[in-house]
């Protein structure tokens, strides 16, 4: 598939350079989502936005560098709603279910994102994939300052990280159920979804011991 670069294409509409990067990312984000890493061309994000390759060239050095650049802008999001919900919450175990509440709003408001990040086109790449290891990273700290003080460094991060990997196993199903059955996402189903977890790991964290 060739890009709008040849004779005679339609010259690209002239944006602000971060309107049109924003727009490029936008429409990478779509493809990847879609097709994966792999098997999505500059030349096909180039076609999709509407711009010659050369352009998409001058935003980003390679396919790579776009890929990575989107899995910050993923993350910096949730841990945004993440860290937003829960200052907003009343108590620790409000804060545990806003936690889970902004988790699962982004897979129902954002579900390319969420694909992008965890779903099974993934790219099976040392770089990539610890571009998305270093969002659970980062997903771990936000859950540790939330975790009982009185435990020991190594026990909170271990704890924290269990809780990720608990939202994250549990954010696939749903996001799976969803495309299965064809049914729209629902904001009350994310909602459910939340509390449903919330009560699981705040059960478990108000039974753990110190060692």
């Amino acid at each position: 598939m060739t890009s709008r670069a040849g004779p005679g294409a339609e010259a690209p509409k002239r944006l602000p350079a971060d309107v049109r990067r924003q727009q490029l990312l936008q429409v990478a984000l779509r493809l990847f989502a879609a097709r994966g890493f792999e098997a999505t061309t500059m030349d096909e994000i180039a076609e999709a936005a509407g711009v010659t390759k050369p352009l998409l060239y001058q935003h980003f050095a390679s396919k790579r560098a776009l890929y990575l650049e989107l899995c910050d802008g993923v993350a910096q999001s949730l841990l945004d709603a993440i860290g937003k919900a829960v200052a907003a919450a009343d108590g620790p175990r409000q804060q545990v279910e806003g936690g889970f509440a902004a988790y699962f709003h982004l897979v129902v408001s954002q579900s390319e994102a969420f694909s992008l990040l965890f779903g099974s086109e993934v790219p099976d790449d040392p770089e990539l994939s610890r571009a998305v290891r270093h969002v659970e990273d980062m997903l771990a700290e936000a859950i540790d300052v939330l975790i009982d003080a009185g435990l020991d460094e190594d026990h909170r991060r271990m704890l924290a990280y269990a809780v990720v990997g608990m939202a994250e196993g549990a954010s696939r199903y749903f996001f799976d159920l969803h495309k299965r059955s064809g049914a729209p996402f629902d904001e009350a189903d994310a909602d459910r979804s939340a509390r449903r977890l919330a009560d699981l790991a705040w059960a478990g964290l108000r039974s753990v011991h110190r060692d």
